[in-house]
């Protein structure tokens, strides 16, 4: 006997975990179906911890995004008992050019989030164990931090599941047809029935809708690395150092978090790769890079260990915007993605937003369009 769902939702990640949830508490019968599991090694949305910042320059959507994300992220973890946010704090760091701190205190202030500025002189008090050479002022969001990423992942759909939706591993291929469809395959064999389809596939929606994403959707290699602190040093955890984001270096980090070490990570959008065969093995060049930067900018951590290294993906589209929007010849099929480097945060409300768009009622937004996404890349959201 098959099985027919309301929803099927293919991509067990951040996004489809939570369009899940929220499909499922809305009453809906919901699949979600992940190749490789919720929060996976190969996933965008793997990996220990993810910033969740409200601070976006001038751009106010990604703003009040992130506010109510981070509302239904605190719901969720007092709902479930879960403690995987950290309110460590995220410091803006500027140098010369300070446009984009001085938009995003703008942009908080009508949003009405906490902030603090800061000058040279007060960051120099505050963390002394960071060489400020070349920064000029600073920002901090007190109520922004860090979310345990892999365990949050995982939280959600095991609460997704509670609330009644199905959960599998399945490889789901390239659906064809067009109009509405009625059913996707997997690798197996199996049928898989539904009345809408959503693909949240992260880096694979390229590889699923080759010919229509191929060129839309940009996985990038990204490395990241961790740096043991010194013993009995509590310079390097919080509260004494929050998150933090040095601009104009494209370099964030977090503080030793669960005794991990000191998290350095480059925002540069690195090499094109395939999500499922591209080396997940650290280069001696980004080590070095990562090495070099703590050396200067952590006094305190020269000659450091690396004592933990990390291989993911970004999937970008050509600007940074998220893709939400109906497949143009199959009706009733979704895609989702383009998130990375910013869009874990926004998991609850891009779910919400999803759940929103399928079951009617909510509004569209043109910059989410397929329509609106090109095939060169020219970064404009961080």
């Amino acid at each position: 006997m098959t099985t027919r769902y309301d929803v099927a939702v293919i991509g067990a990640g951040v996004f489809g975990a939570w369009t899940a949830w929220h499909l499922g508490r809305r009453g809906k019968r919901v699949l979600l179906a992940d190749a490789y599991g919720p929060g996976n090694a190969r996933a965008s949305s793997a990996g220990e911890s993810r910033i969740i910042r409200m601070g976006y320059g001038a751009d106010e959507l990604y703003t009040r995004w992130s506010l109510r994300s981070l509302a239904q992220w605190k719901e969720f973890f007092a709902a479930t008992r879960q403690m995987l946010l950290r309110e460590t704090g995220v410091l803006w760091l500027a140098g010369k050019d300070d446009t984009r701190v001085r938009q995003t205190a703008e942009t908080l202030r009508r949003c009405g989030v906490a902030f603090e500025e800061m000058g040279r002189t007060e960051l120099e008090r505050r963390y002394p164990q960071i060489w400020l050479d070349g920064i000029t002022k600073g920002l901090l969001e007190p109520h922004s931090g860090a979310l345990m990423a892999r365990r949050a992942v995982a939280a959600v759909v095991e609460d997704a599941v509670s609330r009644g939706v199905e959960y599998r591993v399945a490889h789901v291929a390239e659906p064809h047809g067009a109009g509405a469809i009625g059913a996707v395959k997997t690798s197996s064999g199996e049928r898989i029935e539904a009345s809408t389809f959503v693909f949240a596939c992260g880096a694979w929606l390229g590889k699923i809708f080759p010919d229509l994403l191929g060129a839309r959707i940009f996985p990038s290699r990204q490395e990241v690395f961790f740096f043991g602190v010194p013993a009995g040093d509590a310079r390097f955890a919080p509260p004494a150092l929050p998150t933090w984001l040095f601009q104009e270096d494209e370099i964030y980090g977090m503080p030793d978090l669960e005794s991990r070490g000191l998290k350095i990570a480059v925002d540069r959008h690195g090499g094109r790769v395939d999500p499922d065969t591209q080396s997940r093995l650290a280069s001696a060049e980004g080590a070095e890079e990562a090495r070099r930067f703590v050396e200067q900018r952590f006094p305190g951590l020269r000659g450091a260990p690396i004592v933990e290294t990390r291989v993911c993906q970004y999937e970008n589209t050509w600007n940074g915007d998220f893709l939400i929007d109906r497949h143009p010849e199959m009706e009733n099929v979704w895609l989702v993605g383009g998130g990375s480097g910013h869009g874990f945060k926004h998991g609850p409300v891009v779910g919400e937003y999803v759940a929103g768009r399928i079951l009617g009622g909510a509004a569209s937004e043109e910059r989410f369009s397929l329509a609106s996404k090109e095939t060169v890349q020219r970064r404009a959201v961080f």
